[in-house]
């Protein structure tokens, strides 16, 4: 296939709603089909059409996606005038979390649009693409059903691993519900993605596959041999009676969402530092301030031992514990154990890799996963010895809120 990657006249922000502004990426996207993306504060990668796609499964999803995209830029023929990241071709990719049933898929789109600093581009793959272009519309009333993990059941498997790990089982766990939304209309996803970039513009809003969300979190960002990371654990949300700057202070001063970010950071940096030449890691977490909760942040950055793949350097720290828990093996089987359902690529990674090896990818959370009339929507939260179950119940429903908001157009 030939891949033609040219540079555009840099164009200005276009608006969805009056006075309200959303990057001009997202509004290039011509209808509800293929949709995806990867944006962050007006930046990043749109793409539509299907110029090949790829889907596995099982403990060796990595390995094969990895090797397939590798193969496949072997029958590229490639002109790109622009030779930044995230030009010539491009592989939209979401990962599962567990090893199965559901497929892991990387999508090579037949034309992205990308901008970065100030520069925009278009790549065609196989020649141009005429798309009709259709209007971006609501779904209308949005109705809300218990999922396959209803609140109840997850209350009562956050008790069910609290009491373990106060027997010594493990050290932390992070349990997820599931929930269900339906409309009269199809949900579009190019009306979830304008919404949520809107609201959490410091967020990377994306879609592959029929997962849309915006996620705070990055798993990995690969530029030659350098690499960084941004680690998230640890959650409060606003409450009436307490500033935001308290409720900041509170969070910091807490130990237990301390706790909880240390195994976090402690879980990437010990299974990504054997590949590393350098690694820095901040003692001291930040705190991320979104519009619906506070979370505890630690940057972690460092330069890689040789030019590693990014989808194999995915699969050392996936599931870091901020999804999985502390020891990861243990936690993982207890997820299977206590919720009771597939998450998809709810929490696995998500994001993009050119034919450099470059790319980023997020962690897949604040997302739903859209089939038609239906959406189903996900959250969860970091467990440890002195958690909580209403309080759990009561932080992942403040999760929820960002896909719901944007999903009703609130």
């Amino acid at each position: 296939m030939r891949v033609r990657t040219r540079e555009l006249p840099a164009g200005t922000e276009s608006t969805v709603d009056p006075g309200q502004q959303v990057s001009a990426l997202l509004t290039q996207l011509p209808s509800a089909d293929n949709v995806l993306a990867w944006v962050r504060d007006g930046d990043g990668l749109v793409g539509w059409g299907v110029a090949a796609e790829f889907r596995c499964a099982g403990p060796d999803r990595f390995a094969a996606a990895d090797a397939w995209w590798r193969e496949l830029q072997g029958t590229l023929d490639v002109e790109d005038e622009v030779g930044l990241p995230g030009t010539g071709a491009v592989a939209f990719v979401s990962m599962t979390f567990a090893d199965g049933p559901a497929e892991s898929v990387l999508v090579v789109p037949r034309v992205i649009l990308g901008q970065r600093d100030g520069r925009v581009w278009r790549t065609e793959v196989g020649g141009p693409e005429a798309t009709p272009v259709q209007t971006v519309r609501g779904p209308g009333l949005v109705r809300y059903a218990e999922g396959q993990h209803s609140v109840t059941r997850y209350r009562e498997a956050v008790r069910t691993a609290v009491r373990r790990m106060r027997g010594g089982e493990l050290a932390k766990v992070v349990l997820a519900h599931d929930l269900l939304a339906s409309a009269a209309e199809p949900f579009d996803p190019r009306f979830l993605l304008a919404g949520l970039a809107r609201r959490y513009p410091s967020c990377w809003a994306y879609a592959v596959a029929g997962l849309v969300g915006a996620t705070p979190e990055l798993l990995l960002r690969r530029n030659g041999s350098d690499f960084s990371s941004r680690v998230l654990a640890g959650t409060m949300w606003p409450r009436p009676e307490i500033t935001e700057d308290e409720l900041a202070a509170e969070l910091l001063a807490s130990a237990k969402n301390r706790e909880e970010h240390a195994y976090a950071v402690r879980s990437f940096v010990d299974r990504l530092g054997p590949l590393c030449a350098a690694l820095e890691a901040p003692d001291t977490p930040e705190v991320l301030r979104l519009r619906n909760v506070l979370h505890l942040s630690t940057d972690v950055r460092g330069r890689l031992h040789d030019d590693g793949s990014l989808l194999r350097l995915a699969e050392a720290v996936h599931p870091t514990a901020a999804v999985g828990g502390t020891p990861t093996p243990d936690a993982v089987r207890l997820i299977a154990e206590l919720e009771g359902m597939d998450r998809g690529r709810y929490a696995g990674p998500v994001g993009w890799i050119d034919g450099a090896g470059d790319g980023e990818l997020g962690v897949a959370l604040r997302c739903a996963q859209l089939a038609g009339n239906t959406a189903r929507l996900f959250a969860g939260c970091g467990i440890v010895a002195d958690s909580e179950p209403d309080t759990e119940v009561a932080e992942a429903g403040a999760k929820l809120i960002p896909v719901r908001d944007a999903l009703e157009g609130a």
